[in-house]
């Protein structure tokens, strides 16, 4: 027999969410279903996945969990966070409460401006220490990999010093990180009135300093790509301002993403299409035309359904129509200050299920597999299939559809991060 440093054993289900691509369509329903099912793990890795009878008689381990009465599915997988900000924004909370709209508190000088201040005036370590508290929120929550973007910084010096914060979590942290340039987020207090101006910024001075930090990193060498975002929105930059930045970013070797129709379309998707942008994410107001382009196309859809919920809003991307049109979708929490302060995957699949009508099966490959492609990550996480990191969770039920089931608890029992047991 075989030894492996770790063996799961004899789940009511092994659910594996296994796919060569990201799905879509009829294949959202399919989470690769094992009953009574194991899996052996070895140097972090993967090795076997398959029945308990046929693995029990090929493996033995150094450390074996019988997972008798709970589900084991992949890690979750989170492509779109804003975990990195000083300060918090509460007090906005109760304005929102008393009938702030979030384009009124904006234009107030609150919202991401607020937050921009704060990320400012804190020190690498203060903000690295905040969003690893954070992390070992989402982490407990079933969370193992997390895209984390920048843009609470809107100046060079301050982007920069969010990337690092960035590549001191990847490094420190069990979490694996993926980092996105987000330098067009909104416009800063110092160029107010000026976004052309503030664009030039950001394509002639930040983002080649960007480039160049990236370029001397730890992510480019372990082939973690580097990401770059616009928030697409009459509020901060128009569709031809998003080109010229994602098209800068894409020349330079960067990968693009997009905010794009949380409030407004006009034409954001579209464009994001053409260009080949790995995602759009929020589209809470995408027409058909939109649903119909992202369709036809390999760019993720990303919807942030946590977002709606914390606004209070009575509106939610058109997740059900986008994967029957056959898009490819993938959930995210967008945790931030402002927005959406929410670390949990699981809340996020049970908003899902109930407002925009995904079934679990589908919530369940949207926030693993295909999260994981929507940041790069699907060769080597958010399934489980051997050959591929040992990142798991064991459930505290028997059936995975009890992760948006129930809601506002957290369904995991024990997390497994490379093939360790890191939160029980």
């Amino acid at each position: 027999m075989e030894t492996v440093d770790l063996f799961l054993s004899n789940a009511d289900q092994v659910v594996t969410c296994a796919s060569p691509t990201a799905k879509r369509g009829p294949a959202m329903q399919s989470v690769g279903f094992i009953p009574h099912g194991a899996v052996a793990v070895q140097d972090a890795c993967i090795v076997a996945v398959g029945p308990t009878a046929d693995l029990g008689e090929r493996f033995t381990a150094r450390h074996t969990i019988d997972c008798t009465g709970h589900a084991v599915c992949p890690g979750f997988v989170d492509p779109h966070t804003h975990v990195v900000y000083g300060g918090d924004r509460a007090a906005e909370f109760e304005l929102r409460i008393k009938g702030a709209s979030y384009l009124e508190i904006m234009e107030a000088g609150g919202g991401i401006v607020n937050t921009v201040r704060h990320t400012r005036e804190a020190s690498v370590d203060d903000l690295a220490a905040l969003a690893s508290r954070r992390l070992d929120d989402m982490l407990a929550l079933g969370t193992t990999t997390v895209e984390i973007k920048t843009g609470y910084g809107l100046d060079t010096a301050s982007e920069l010093k969010m990337l690092d914060v960035i590549a001191q979590l990847d490094t420190t942290h069990l979490c694996d990180i993926v980092p996105t340039f987000l330098g067009a987020h909104t416009v800063p207090p110092e160029y107010r009135g000026d976004i052309e101006g503030y664009t030039r910024l950001v394509i002639e001075e930040t983002l080649p300093e960007v480039v160049n930090w990236y370029r001397t990193s730890h992510f480019i060498a372990q082939g973690t790509p580097l990401y770059i975002d616009v928030f697409c929105e009459d509020h901060a930059f128009n569709v031809d301002q998003t080109r010229r930045v994602l098209q800068a970013g894409m020349g330079a070797g960067l990968q693009a993403k997009i905010h794009v129709d949380q409030f407004n379309d006009f034409g954001g998707v579209a464009m994001a299409v053409e260009l080949g942008a790995t995602s759009a994410d929020h589209l809470d107001v995408t027409g058909e035309e939109g649903i119909k382009k992202l369709a036809q196309s390999d760019t993720m859809a990303i919807p942030l359904p946590a977002v709606n919920f914390n606004l209070g809003v009575d509106y939610f991307a058109d997740a059900r129509a986008l994967i029957d049109a056959g898009a490819l979708v993938a959930l995210a929490t967008d945790i931030n200050p402002g927005s959406a302060p929410c670390p949990s995957m699981p809340l996020v699949m049970a908003i899902a299920c109930r407002f925009q009508k995904l079934l679990p099966s589908e919530a369940l490959n949207a926030a693993t597999i295909n999260a994981a492609y929507a940041i790069g990550q699907g060769e080597v996480t958010g399934s489980i299939e051997v050959g591929k990191r040992a990142d798991l969770l064991i459930l505290k039920e028997r059936d995975y559809r009890h992760i948006p089931y129930f809601f506002g608890g957290n369904p995991v029992k024990t997390v497994i991060k490379r093939g360790k047991v890191v939160a029980l």
